[in-house]
């Protein structure tokens, strides 16, 4: 989960200016086009956006207040409130969340990690070019977080393991940094690819899902999603290890050795290794042959959803010994980021508040004014603004707030609504120059072998980077899709 850590002043301001605006806006009666009820929505939105942008509390905690606020305005009643948090797409997310805990908790993803990166070879950039593949593939089905954290120590062995021979390589330094950044990078950039490899992906679909009433499905993701990251990583390995970083070691020695020795240690695959992966490999199967297999079964009743908490719920299924003990148990489930979850529903209550109060169509006719303004010069500041953003406040937050606010403008315009919304959505992702910017920036960072000037420097061409690659996915890719 990505959050930002602001300033204990801010945070005490925002605070007491949440509610407070929310009470100033409340004593008035409904100014400009605003009905009684979205004058309600006006307010609660006002005091929620506050909160999530300084993080005047846990950003989870700020996604509850719809639960809270929307029955005593009546804007809806208690059953209407509550029902976003208990959405599909919720439980897409968690079905996702319940295969990675048990990814996690039985090692698979260390030995798919340590297999990729031995795949790629001894030599110093096949070496970093094997890392960001492992952290882009994990990053895709579990947390960038929990990437980066499994990660690190790897890269940590490996760079320790080749000091001793630093005297040798005049652009060691170079290359640590090359490294550890391309964990940061990749983890980010590879959540990108699946719904569920990141918080905004599942956020944006949920808000399709409310406010157009269309699906986003597995495979249609992937079909924007995949390109979009092979392409990033591509260029970031290309801007790492070419331009930015440019170290000049060919081979390392006993590199090979030490992921060697780490498979060693795994053992053979364990009868709980394969149990995952095969559960993992059916239910990425179902995500992206959904249509195939309903139409040999001549039914529409698989979904994503369905499919993923049936995965989900599989593991807790598979006995592991004679004495009851199952592949997973529900002391793991306390690792699952129930937060997120929250987040997502009050997200997604608030965008169905605003649909019905009529902001949609409001912003929509207001923007219908300015038909003028080319849509490629449209898309281009719209994933720009949402780029630089996401570098200073959490990119959940920030594609909450702004998703309705693109779709809105698209159908004021007349434009397919996602040729926007998915580009936007995926520029929140791409947050490089900063620490603070994601949970991945921030360990790596903490590694001690990169330092501010360093990921500024690497992330602001990145991310002039990714907003080429994202205008150019808006403009030619997804109309191909959608």
């Amino acid at each position: 989960m990505e959050q930002k850590t602001n300033g204990f002043s801010f945070r005490l301001i925002a605070l007491v200016a949440g509610p407070l605006l929310f009470g100033l806006i409340q004593y008035f009666e409904p100014q400009f086009w605003f009905s009684e009820i979205g004058w309600d929505v006006f307010s609660i939105a006002i005091w929620m956006v506050i909160w999530w942008i300084f993080e005047a509390i846990p950003i989870f905690a700020t996604a509850l207040l719809p639960m809270i606020l929307f029955p005593t305005t009546e804007v809806f009643k208690l059953s209407e409130a509550t029902a976003p948090y208990a959405s599909p797409i919720i439980f897409l997310f968690m079905g996702g969340f319940m295969l990675a805990l048990a990814m996690e908790k039985h090692q698979l993803h260390k030995r798919i990690a340590l297999n990729l990166i031995r795949l790629t070879g001894t030599r110093a950039n096949g070496i970093i070019m094997g890392f960001m593949l492992a952290t882009a593939v994990l990053s895709m089905w579990i947390s960038n977080t929990a990437t980066a954290v499994m990660m690190l120590p790897i890269a940590l062995s490996v760079v320790k393991l080749l000091e001793s021979h630093e005297s040798s390589f005049s652009g060691f330094s170079r290359f640590k940094t090359a490294l550890f950044l391309s964990i940061a990078y990749a983890a980010n950039v590879g959540g990108m690819a699946t719904i569920i490899g990141t918080p905004p992906n599942v956020v944006l679909v949920g808000l399709v899902k409310n406010i157009l009433g269309r699906e986003i499905s597995f495979a249609g993701w992937l079909m924007i999603g995949l390109p979009v990251v092979t392409i990033m990583l591509i260029l970031t390995y290309f801007m790492l290890t070419k331009v930015l970083f440019k170290h000049g070691i060919g081979k390392i020695e006993h590199a090979d050795n030490f992921i060697n020795s780490e498979l060693a240690a795994l053992g053979s695959w364990k009868k709980e290794e394969k149990w995952v992966a095969i559960i993992f490999t059916l239910t990425a199967v179902c995500w992206v042959a959904k249509d195939q297999i309903n139409f040999l079964l001549g039914t529409d009743l698989l979904n994503d959803t369905i499919t993923a908490m049936s995965g989900g719920l599989a593991t807790f299924l598979v006995p592991l010994n004679k004495k009851g003990k199952m592949l997973m148990d529900w002391t793991s489930m306390k690792d699952l980021p129930w937060g997120i979850l929250i987040l997502f529903g009050g997200g997604m209550a608030l965008a169905k508040a605003m649909e019905e109060a009529g902001f949609v169509d409001q912003i929509g006719m207001a923007i219908s004014q300015y038909q003028d303004i080319p849509l490629w010069l449209l898309l281009l500041i719209l994933i720009a603004l949402a780029l630089f953003l996401t570098e200073l406040m959490s990119n959940v937050a920030l594609t909450t707030i702004a998703i309705p606010m693109v779709i809105s403008i698209a159908n004021g315009l007349e434009v397919e609504p996602l040729l926007l919304a998915i580009p936007v959505a995926l520029a929140t992702s791409c947050a490089f120059m900063m620490p603070i910017s994601t949970p991945p920036n921030a360990i790596v960072f903490a590694s001690g072998y990169i330092n501010i000037k360093q990921m500024v420097r690497a992330g602001f061409l990145l991310n002039l980077i990714a907003i080429v690659v994202l205008f150019l996915a808006g403009m030619y890719l997804a109309p191909l899709v959608f």
